[in-house]
């Protein structure tokens, strides 16, 4: 069945819709619990982000890396235990002491000698964290879940005696017990925990999973929801985005989704998802173009390339191939692209130099090159030699760009067509480049 519509389409109506529709299938009505439009990222690079495989990260790199998620506008800052290592506790005092607009807090263990390490480095809160599931109870710390009840409270009073922020998380949420679970999260609730954090240590959640447990826990709590996906199954912005829907609250991410195995939810993914769902309210409180910046300054840390199909920086993310794809692109950037470039800071690329393009992208170069001459028979007829060219091999701009010159300047003299004949491997346009 056809998707809705309000109206009857025309492609020649000035009318037509020129703004992205995100989907005629968006609930008219939001799930009154949903924080699609009202959540807080916890930026966790500086501590699961450390457990990625390449990770090593000196302060002065924790320095700077902190310094460009503030700079986006993330809420909070998360770092590494202080208990890992003498280093470790000296880096949270320094970002500690930086002044930041995010608040910083550092994840340990759910065991008071840690807490008071973490205290005395002075973060703004402290993310406690202990095993649920049956097998980190029997094979991790071997602790019963009264006994994790009891330590939760106490660590909780604690924290909140120094008037820090606390949040309580069960380790592998999704292979714990429910009952368990609901227990112990009421519990720690009671006794006025900040936030109850729900983790999926081993990526094997999906959505709809996601989406009940968070809408169960809703019921149950009144302090804030903290989710942390990992990405082993591919769902982590999925999950994300729907734990928002159920009443979460906060979302963990790290910047290109590094972490332990395939890591958690990506920061710019998950930006990217939460554009389309509230592009006024993301792009008010975060500062989009400075995604790329940060992007690159990690993957340089962590000796790894930014992904071709990475959301949003990708190179590929923007790139338009197919000529129907080009032809609407350039009409109305909308009919191809749910995110506009510009808003992230980036642009789109119109690719020409194969044997799918179409010559309504190849007349927009034409006019970039500002080859006035050329009408809209020279562009098909180029089209085509680049369509023979890229069947030897694809283009590269500038081979077609040396096309279009050529071309342009023997029209001048009706000796077009022969230059044109004359051209038969993309190799003879990379002398001519060379040699210009």
């Amino acid at each position: 069945m056809a998707p809705p519509r309000d109206t009857p389409m025309n492609d020649n109506s000035p009318d037509r819709p020129r703004e992205p529709i995100v989907s005629p299938y968006m609930p008219r009505y939001p799930d009154p619990m949903s924080n699609i439009s009202n959540f807080k990222i916890i930026e966790t690079t500086l501590r699961e982000g450390e457990q990625f495989a390449n990770a090593f990260f000196d302060t002065k790199t924790k320095v700077e890396i902190a310094k460009s998620l503030d700079a986006i506008g993330v809420d909070y800052i998360e770092l590494t235990s202080p208990a890992a290592s003498e280093q470790s506790r000296n880096d949270c005092r320094v970002i500690s002491s930086l002044g930041l607009k995010a608040k910083v807090l550092t994840h340990v263990r759910c065991h008071m000698d840690d807490v008071k390490l973490a205290i005395d480095t002075g973060v703004d809160g402290v993310n406690v964290v202990m095993g649920t599931s049956k097998y980190l109870r029997e094979f991790s710390h071997g602790k019963s879940m009264e006994y994790i009840t009891q330590r939760a409270i106490e660590v909780i009073e604690f924290v909140k005696s120094k008037g820090l922020e606390v949040r309580f998380s069960t380790e592998d949420s999704f292979r714990s017990d429910l009952v368990d679970l609901l227990a112990i999260y009421k519990a720690v609730d009671k006794v006025g925990v900040h936030r109850v954090g729900i983790a999926d240590t081993v990526g094997c959640a999906d959505p709809r999973q996601v989406y009940e447990f968070v809408k169960t826990l809703r019921s149950v709590v009144n302090c804030d929801i903290e989710c942390h996906f990992h990405n082993d199954t591919g769902c982590a912005i999925a999950n994300a985005y729907t734990a928002l829907e159920a009443g979460a609250t906060h979302i963990d991410t790290t910047v290109l989704g590094i972490g332990e195995r395939n890591g958690i939810t990506p920061l710019g993914g998950l930006l990217a998802r939460m554009y389309t769902a509230d592009r006024a309210y993301v792009m008010n409180k975060y500062d989009l173009p400075q995604i790329r910046d940060v992007e690159n300054l990690v993957a340089d840390n962590v000796d790894v390339n930014v992904p071709f199909n990475n959301y949003i920086t990708g190179f590929c993310a923007f790139t338009h191939k197919a000529g129907i794809h080009a032809k609407a692109i350039l009409n109305n950037p909308s009919t191809y692209e749910i995110l506009k470039p510009e808003d992230f800071g980036v642009s789109r690329y119109v690719s020409i130099g194969h044997r799918l393009t179409g010559w309504n992208a190849v007349k927009n170069r034409i006019e970039q090159l500002q080859l006035n001459d050329l009408n809209d028979d020279d562009a098909k007829t180029v089209t085509q030699k680049i369509k023979e060219l890229a069947d030897i091999r694809p283009l590269n701009l500038d081979n077609v760009d040396m096309l279009l010159r050529r071309y342009h300047t023997a029209k001048k003299t009706s000796t077009h067509i022969d230059i044109l004949h004359g051209i038969n491997n993309p190799d003879q346009l990379e002398i001519a480049t060379a040699a210009a």
